[in-house]
């Protein structure tokens, strides 16, 4: 991990609480340890630097870093780590007990080798968290489909007149003999009896 993304805030440095010098930008420090570093406080230019980038460097309040996180993710996932220097410190203090997406932390006092050490533990972070999200998607879509099965087999025991074990086999098989999956086919006959009761409900007002 060598190339290296920092993110600064937009607000102007007279909004700011704290002016650090210089030598405290993460641009520095990081060079001054053999990272090749782009700097950008423009989320444009930042999807175009983006490409080239080993990892993110959140030089933000806290606050700030979820906006930014979702930002940079339509572009490209990467480690995200916070810059936690006086400045972003002091800025997010109210928010410490939010959630966070970040995989690690930097300051402006590491030495080569704690920031050596930082960047590879956020790397590991970072592949755990995108495991654990890519399985709560897993299992959330699970969930999806289990809900419009069920709500398919109340239909098809509502108007087959067949137990639930029945009309799960009508599902099993509607979804082979067509070639589709057995959510694809619930949804279809949920979609479709939704419509003939609201077709149905239509023609009562009428009369």
């Amino acid at each position: 991990m060598r190339s290296l993304l920092v993110i600064h805030d937009r607000a102007p440095a007279a909004e700011r609480p704290l002016a650090p010098s210089a030598q405290a930008r993460p641009e520095s420090t990081l060079r001054s340890h053999g990272y090749f570093v782009f700097g950008t406080s423009s989320k444009d230019q930042a999807a175009h630097l983006i490409r080239d980038a080993d990892a993110a460097i959140m030089q933000l309040p806290i606050h700030s870093i979820h906006a930014w996180g979702d930002r940079l993710l339509q572009f490209k996932a990467l480690p995200l780590l916070w810059w936690c220097d006086e400045e972003a410190a002091a800025q997010s203090l109210e928010a410490c007990e939010d959630d966070i997406p970040i995989d690690g932390l930097l300051t402006p006092s590491m030495t080569g080798s704690e920031i050596h050490w930082a960047l590879h533990i956020g790397a590991k972070q970072f592949m755990e968290r995108r495991q654990w999200l890519s399985e709560r998607e897993q299992l959330l879509g699970r969930i999806e489909e289990r809900k419009w099965i069920d709500i398919a087999k109340k239909i098809l025991c509502e108007i087959k007149n067949v137990t639930e074990s029945e009309a799960y086999d009508i599902l099993r098989k509607q979804a082979m003999n067509e070639r589709k999956r057995m959510v694809d086919v619930a949804t279809s006959i949920v979609k479709v009896h939704q419509l003939l009761q609201e077709n149905k409900e239509r023609g009562t007002r009428r009369r």
